[in-house]
């Protein structure tokens, strides 16, 4: 059975106290909103995955988090601390605190890879040239990547390689949180199961909380202890609450709401009813 909102945020507050505590959060882009009163606790040392399809803020969340974009209402809560209140040098030393791994791994593509995974070494520590050198070498190692790799350009690398090297970046300055945005787009089933096994020993290796945007069930299902479902706001009913689901993702199958069991197995049917009655509503304005 689902773990309801309520009941994850009783049980965290029964241990410690979570690490990221986002309460009544709203984000809106002009008249859009993309998030509507979002309430979500993570603990420390827990692996979230949040899922949900294209257009439902799942990435708007992620960047939220770590004050990327900046909530029409409501806050996130980092370590007790609003990030959003703090002065900018405060505000920039906090971020360190994180990892990001995007998408499409957003390397510079005039930096060689070394100088890509040494870039915050340089940004944020008095490291010198030697100390950054071995610790590029010992993440460029953790990810599984031969030091032939490190005078060579982003776009001399396949997808997955380019992945594997935003994660070592990410790593550099070895952060409290790893946020993960669809970290799998684009790879074959096999490198797909590299990068979520490179995540669980990011995890064992550094302790780290994590939080994983994707589509992909068997990473959630693999790498995460709990699973958020988040639906769009425009296909919600007058009241329903965002996220559909929050619980442990062996269960999830076992969902009440018909559209979590459809987004795990990848039917159509909700979506079908709903293309079907905006076609017919199209039809009779037509002809009204």
């Amino acid at each position: 059975m689902a773990v309801s909102t309520a009941e994850a945020t009783t049980t965290s507050a029964e241990g410690d106290s979570p690490l990221l505590r986002i309460e009544g959060l709203h984000v809106r882009f002009g008249r859009q909103t993309v998030l509507r009163d979002i309430h979500l606790n993570i603990r420390r040392g827990e692996t979230v995955a949040i899922l949900g399809e294209s257009g439902c803020g799942k990435t708007v969340l992620l960047k939220t988090i770590v004050g990327l974009q900046r909530p029409t209402r409501g806050r996130v809560l980092f370590d007790g601390r609003n990030l959003l209140e703090l002065p900018a040098a405060e505000l920039a030393r906090q971020r360190t605190r994180f990892g990001f791994v995007f998408q499409q791994a957003a390397l510079f593509d005039s930096m060689t890879i070394g100088e890509n995974i040494a870039f915050p070494l340089r940004q944020h520590t008095a490291m010198s040239r030697e100390q950054i050198a071995e610790v590029v070498l010992r993440r460029l190692a953790e990810v599984g990547l031969p030091e032939s790799v490190l005078t060579k350009k982003p776009g001399e690398l396949s997808g997955g390689m380019r992945k594997r090297v935003g994660l070592a970046r990410a790593l550099a300055l070895e952060p409290e949180v790893m946020l993960y945005d669809e970290p799998t787009t684009g790879l074959d089933p096999i490198m797909s199961d590299v990068i979520n096994e490179l995540m669980l020993r990011t995890r064992a290796a550094h302790s780290v909380t994590g939080i994983i945007v994707t589509h992909d069930m068997r990473t959630a299902v693999k790498v995460a202890d709990r699973v958020v479902m988040l639906y769009p706001l425009s296909r919600l009913e007058v009241g329903e609450g965002q996220i559909l689901y929050d619980g442990p993702p062996r269960a999830i199958e076992e969902a009440a709401d018909i559209r979590v069991i459809q987004f795990v197995r990848g039917e159509a049917g909700e979506r079908l009813m709903e293309m079907r009655r905006l076609q017919n509503a199209q039809g009779e304005a037509g002809h009204g």
